[in-house]
């Protein structure tokens, strides 16, 4: 561990954030996570996450939790099945509940509040929105936040998502719309038997017309519904559907699947409680920048990509990889951010090309032929 204390900031209180301040704990090395909500919110921010055995798995291993993790898991929930709009059935892969496979699902909320509760009390700070962080002669930053607090650290780390406010200091790169945007809904699947036995025991994907349903049973029971569309950037806001009133909304977006099938269609009808909309961004794929004193990024901050499985287990890789720089070099910080972003501009290009193209290909023309046989060779 150093030989003198550090001020290692972290700013974000999501999977990513919340592995590295838990990893460094492990190692004698105090941070404090800076997250912008009140409260724990990572329940809301997503619904169930596949955690790979080559990354996010690594970094549980690596902070003693990948037992614990495997009794919450569901291996049930890697079942897969793909319909084309009319509801035909193109693949049906169900796991073997005698047979673990490499990619178990747990909730995200669930996930968060396992490596939560392992964390030192006072580790992270609520409600403190980073304004700028600036940086300092001696490589140091000097943080800025919303409520006048300052502080003066010798690490800041953004792990603040899509629009990180860390990243400026890295490189010029911004966020870019992908032109695919997705509205989000919920089913309690106990009340609906049916659409829960049509969904299966992970996740359905239905694709036709350059546009996708797909649902996804969580552990709390709900399947997490979203709509995806090829559109300009301003159509949530222009498309006159009265998202803030969701029973009107829900007949607005059925007259988008006119002609789908009555099951695809009624993961909208049986929908009930909020709708949530968002734009889907990706920064350019194998963005590099150059290693600066005193600063770095994990997670979607430095490779966000569209969500195709792999934005989380990158995150939990990337603060193992930079967790374990910092443990090697100790004192030498600059030298241990070096070698990290090295490593991790390595592994991620790949990963972010893979998940951009697959995204974007479940909303091309003839996206089920397409898929289908991605499919086929990832099961075979």
């Amino acid at each position: 561990m150093p030989t003198k204390e550090q001020h290692i900031a972290i700013i974000g209180g999501g999977p990513g954030g919340l592995m590295l301040a838990l990893l460094l704990q492990k190692n004698g090395i105090n941070s404090t996570i800076y997250e912008r909500e009140i409260s724990d919110k990572n329940a809301q921010r997503g619904g169930s996450l596949d955690i790979h055995e080559d990354s996010g798995q690594l970094a549980l291993r690596e902070v003693g939790l990948l037992e614990q993790f495997q009794e919450m898991a569901r291996y049930a929930g890697q079942d897969l099945r793909l319909y084309d709009k009319h509801s035909n059935i193109q693949i049906n892969n169900v796991a073997d509940d005698n047979v673990p496979g490499s990619r178990p699902e747990i909730d995200r909320g669930v996930l968060c509040g396992l490596l939560l509760n392992a964390l030192a009390t006072g580790c992270i700070r609520y409600g403190c929105k980073l304004v700028e962080a600036i940086p300092l002669v001696d490589g140091k930053h000097e943080l800025h936040f919303e409520d006048g607090h300052t502080e003066i650290v010798d690490l800041v780390v953004g792990a603040d998502g899509a629009f990180s406010h860390v990243r400026p200091l890295l490189t010029d790169a911004v966020a870019e719309y992908t032109g695919i945007s997705r509205v989000d809904l919920s089913i309690d699947s106990v009340k609906y038997p049916e659409l829960a036995a049509f969904n299966s025991r992970g996740s359905m994907f239905a694709l036709g017309d350059n546009k996708s349903i797909s649902g996804q049973l969580n552990g709390d029971g709900r399947i997490r519904v979203g709509l995806s569309f090829r559109a300009e950037r301003d159509w949530l806001d222009t498309c006159r559907i009265s998202f803030d009133q969701p029973e009107e909304a829900k007949e607005q977006l059925l007259t988008y699947f006119d002609d789908w099938s009555e099951s695809l269609k009624n993961y909208i009808r049986c929908a009930d409680g909020a709708i949530i909309t968002r734009r889907i961004y990706t920064l350019p794929i194998g963005l590099r920048w150059d290693s600066k004193p005193g600063v770095t990024l994990i997670g979607d901050a430095a490779h966000l990509a569209p969500p195709a499985g792999d934005g989380v287990n990158l995150a939990m890789r990337d603060a193992m990889e930079l967790a374990l720089s910092i443990i090697d070099y100790k004192d030498e910080l600059d030298k241990a951010i070096e070698t990290y972003e090295d490593k991790m501009f390595a592994y991620s290009s790949g990963t972010a090309r893979m998940s951009y193209d697959n995204f974007m290909l479940m909303l091309s023309d003839d996206a089920v032929t397409k898929v289908k046989s991605l499919l086929e060779k990832f099961l075979a």
